[in-house]
C-alpha cells in the first residue's frame, strides 16, 4: 500500500463524514462538492486496490490476507453505494448514510494500512 494515498484518503473520508453531517444538521442535498470528494476517495481506494493486490503476498498470515483482501475490494463500494444512495435519496438521512459510509471507509482503509505494516 502506499502510505501518502492511504492518509490521503483517510483524511478525505473524515472531511466528508464533517461535512455530510452538517448538510445533514442543515438539511441540505448533496451537491458538486460532495461528489467532488467522493471522486477523490473513489480515486485513491482504487489505486489502494491495484497496489495492495499486486502485493498481497507480503501478508504473511492467511486470515490477515483475507481480511486484507476482503477489505481492499469492498472499500471501493462503499463511496459509489453511499453516493448513489444520496442522489437517490431527497431527505436528511442521505447525508447520515453518507457520513456513516466516509466513517467506515477512513476505519478500513486504516486498518489496511495497519494490517500492511505488521506484515511488510
Amino acid at each position: 500500500m502506499i502510505e501518502p494515498v492511504t492518509w490521503t484518503v483517510v483524511g478525505l473520508s473524515a472531511l466528508l463524514f464533517v461535512v455530510a453531517v452538517v448538510y445533514a444538521w442543515r438539511d441540505r442535498l448533496i451537491d458538486d462538492r460532495l461528489l467532488l470528494l467522493l471522486a477523490l476517495i473513489e480515486l485513491g481506494l482504487v489505486v489502494q486496490l491495484v497496489v495492495g493486490l499486486f502485493g498481497l503476498g507480503q501478508v504473511d498470515e492467511d486470515t490477515e490476507q483475507a481480511t486484507f483482501a476482503a477489505y481492499l475490494v469492498s472499500l471501493p463500494l462503499i463511496p459509489v453505494g453511499t453516493g448513489l444512495l444520496a442522489i437517490k435519496e431527497k431527505t436528511r438521512w442521505a447525508m447520515g448514510s453518507l457520513a456513516v459510509g466516509a466513517f467506515a471507509v477512513a476505519v478500513m482503509t486504516a486498518r489496511c494500512l495497519q494490517i500492511w505494516t505488521l506484515h511488510a
